[in-house]
């Protein structure tokens, strides 16, 4: 077994149906009057909409189409309606818009359900509208942002590349939409996906929600996600072999839930939200005390930060917990860990101020750097450590630090991502040319000052302590700070170990080894080096055995 960057999970019930043909035949089945086809404002809802149209018309179907976007505050009025979600004059950052979709609509339009011909009410918000059927189309966050990205797709009430757009997706249209989404799970008839718009998959409600529902009570894996970057290392492309066009692969987003999708089905499955299964199943997936906690947010974060053949990492820090909720909405902030998955000689970490560092020296000298190009060297400041393969280093927020070149880093972190506050990018552009920029005020507020000299490695590069031990297997406690609300341990064993969840979620990652068997009263599952599973708090029991390879080490991490 290798690598796995498209892991399936199988349907309870039903089958993926692929094209616009089975959505037409499936209406004319229904003899529904009216159909809300409700989804988010970056879709391509007018060739859509065209596609479901002309296969209904092959049916000798009429319809007519009333497109909710029209409602839509727009101009003036949109703004002053989604004013939480600005920050005067940030050009990177935006406030979790807390408010509801419906907020943002005028008058609704008046639908007639005693109309001869099927009306078909689409776009954003459309099942504020009347209705006797409710469908959601939908399309991974990462198509999502690449359109928005690239031009070609709109925001909420606005047109397609407003130079605002990508921050008004993060931070409006992303909260504000799986907010409703997640409201509608109950209600959907079929969900759509449009990975493909010229080729859509979907799959019934109630074979949706079955599958779900099955899906909380054993382990599962979510689709990960593949960005290139300025400092993007070779890790990811030659030794897990993912396949880009992009010069270098930096970030595998392996487990973040705000983007992660499940793939559901076989040979062409059908993709979802992992918001969606948190929304149904909560307290399965995290057990009651965290889903008391966090509501439907998961909590914990994996992904890879690969180096290997690339650049340092910018200077950084992240917002404290207070910040992060005064200023950017969210409840928790971005505590984070690096686990050193492998590394080459001479590899560094920074992490923390150095003993006699000025801050106000790196203040200024980090303002000089971003008007006026002046190189600014972060080791007068900040101090930096030798990286050390399957060591821990654990950086709360408001710590600086940052990972060198020639290192593939595992990310244990609290689920918020996009708030990393730069201090100094090593004058770099990024892929398209242009000066990276850095966030000075934001960054110099947040840091923590105290972390610096050698109180930094006895607090935040532990030694690990022995949890339990047997013949042939241990587990260690990597011991992450008592500020950081998840623990990180390693599981190591030469052949067989076993562990029990006691009602918690255990997110894993093989880190050491080639291939396992995760075995459940629900059923097994293979997994290979450097992939990661989420083992839901109802599992209970678990063995994990070595099918191939050397001895194995697991990264298992959990809600205190």
């Amino acid at each position: 077994m290798t690598y796995d960057s498209a892991p399936r999970q199988p349907l309870a019930e039903g089958e993926v149906e692929i094209g616009f043909e089975p959505l037409a035949a499936a209406l004319e089945r229904g003899r529904h009057r009216v159909l809300a086809i409700d989804g988010p404002a970056t879709l391509a809802w007018e060739s859509v909409l065209a596609s479901l149209g002309e296969a209904l018309t092959g049916l000798g179907l009429s319809w007519q189409a009333v497109d909710v976007r029209g409602s839509l505050a727009n101009g003036a009025e949109l703004e002053r309606r989604t004013a939480s979600a600005i920050l005067p004059g940030d050009p990177a950052f935006g406030r979790l818009f807390e408010g509801s979709l419906e907020s943002l609509f005028g008058e609704l339009p008046k639908i007639d359900p005693d109309a001869a011909s099927l009306t078909l009410v689409f776009g954003p918000g459309s099942v504020l509208a009347g209705h006797d059927e409710l469908w959601y189309f939908d399309h991974p966050k990462r198509v999502a942002s690449e359109a928005v990205r690239s031009g070609s797709a709109a925001t909420l009430g606005r047109q397609a590349g407003a130079p605002d757009a990508e921050q008004r997706l993060l931070f409006l249209d992303w909260p504000l939409l799986d907010r409703h989404k997640q409201g509608l799970v109950a209600q959907i008839g079929r969900f759509v996906d449009l990975t493909n718009p010229e080729r859509p998959r979907s799959l019934t409600g109630d074979a949706l929600r079955r599958t779900l529902a099955v899906l909380a009570g054993r382990p599962f894996r979510t689709r990960p996600s593949f960005l290139p970057g300025p400092w993007g290392g070779q890790w990811l492309r030659t030794t897990l072999g993912i396949s880009t066009g992009e010069p270098n692969l930096a970030w595998s987003y392996e487990l973040i839930t705000p983007e992660a999708g499940i793939l559901l089905g076989d040979e062409e499955p059908l993709e979802v939200g992992f918001e969606l299964l948190m929304a149904e199943h909560a307290g399965a997936i995290l057990g009651t005390e965290s889903a008391e906690r966090f509501g439907t947010s998961f909590p914990i974060r994996f992904d890879y930060l690969d180096t290997l053949e690339g650049g340092h990492l910018s200077i950084q820090c992240h917002p404290t917990e207070t910040y992060m909720r005064d200023t950017f909405g969210p409840a928790y902030t971005q505590h984070e860990t690096y686990y050193v998955v492998e590394t080459t000689p001479g590899a560094r970490i920074f992490l923390g101020l150095r003993e006699d560092a000025d801050v106000e020296r790196f203040r200024v000298e980090a303002e000089r750097a971003a008007a006026g190009g002046v190189p600014l060297d972060p080791e007068s400041f900040v101090q930096s450590y030798p990286a050390k393969q399957h060591r821990l280093y654990a950086i709360p927020a408001g710590a600086v630090h940052a990972s060198g070149a020639g290192n593939v880093m595992l990310e244990i972190s609290a689920t918020p991502y996009l708030y990393t506050l730069r201090f100094y990018d090593w004058l770099r552009r990024d892929l398209d040319g242009e000066l990276r920029p850095v966030h000075l005020q934001h960054a110099f507020a947040n840091l923590d000052s105290g972390r610096r000299g050698a109180g930094v490695a006895a607090e935040l590069i532990r030694e690990p302590v022995e949890v339990r031990s047997g013949d042939g297997w241990a587990e260690l406690d990597l011991r992450t700070p008592e500020e950081l609300f998840y623990a990180v341990h390693r599981l190591d064993f030469d052949d067989e170990l076993r562990d029990v969840t006691a009602g918690r979620c255990h997110v894993l990652c093989l880190v050491a080894g080639t291939e396992i068997m995760l075995e459940t009263e629900q059923g097994d599952h293979t997994l290979s080096y450097a992939e990661t599973i989420v083992v839901p708090a109802g599992v209970g029991p678990y063995r994990l055995r070595r099918v191939q390879g050397e001895p194995c080490k697991l990264i298992k991490a959990f809600v205190r």
